[in-house]
């Protein structure tokens, strides 16, 4: 007869994302995530797998849960550059202040890290949502008139994207929301007409 779980594994798997997001996973063991979710190592390798597999899982939930409405409003926001800059103001608050502050995000430490293909995965996957609603937004800027001459939306949109993982990273070692404002400021000026 198989065992029954007796735990909630989406409250043990939103556990195990912070504790992978604080701190990442080449300095969070298994024993840490025993520790975090009160769960026995079998019933964790019996529910997710290995630590990869958990790393993975984590990561996943991160862009739904946390990342993926973030882009989706963005996409959808029909204001152009003013979409953009509240993206960026958005981000700025989250990473600077609050609940989160000083942990950066957790796809930005990921790639930081040498993760393993499960969560490469995930982070490519990141990474093409958000250029993807960033060059939306830069679309509907382009054909408002907002944009300078001779922008191409695709480069722009990569450009911002690295802004936003820079961004995120900076924050992360306590640079203030004012020094990272500044270069968001400079890098949608240079797009501006």
């Amino acid at each position: 007869m198989p065992d029954v779980k007796h735990f909630d594994e989406a409250e043990a798997l939103a556990a195990v994302e912070q504790l992978f997001w604080r701190r990442g996973s080449a300095a969070t063991g298994i024993q840490d995530v025993v520790a975090a979710t009160g769960l026995s190592r079998s019933s964790l390798y019996n529910a997710f797998g290995g630590k990869d597999d958990l790393y993975a899982a984590a990561a996943r939930r991160y862009l739904d849960h946390r990342s993926r409405p973030m882009f989706d409003q963005l996409a959808a926001d029909g204001r152009g550059l003013v979409a953009v800059r509240a993206f960026f103001e958005q981000l700025l608050r989250l990473r600077c202040s609050g609940e989160y502050a000083g942990w950066g995000c957790m796809m930005a430490n990921a790639n930081a890290e040498s993760p393993p293909d499960a969560v490469r995965a995930v982070l490519s996957e990141h990474h093409a949502v958000l250029r993807d609603s960033l060059a939306a937004a830069l679309k509907v800027a382009q054909g408002n008139g907002e944009l300078r001459s001779g922008v191409e939306v695709s480069g722009a949109a990569e450009l911002l994207t690295l802004l936003a993982y820079a961004i995120n990273l900076r924050s992360r070692s306590g640079a203030t929301r004012a020094q990272l404002r500044s270069a968001v400021n400079a890098a949608l000026a240079a797009l501006a007409s």
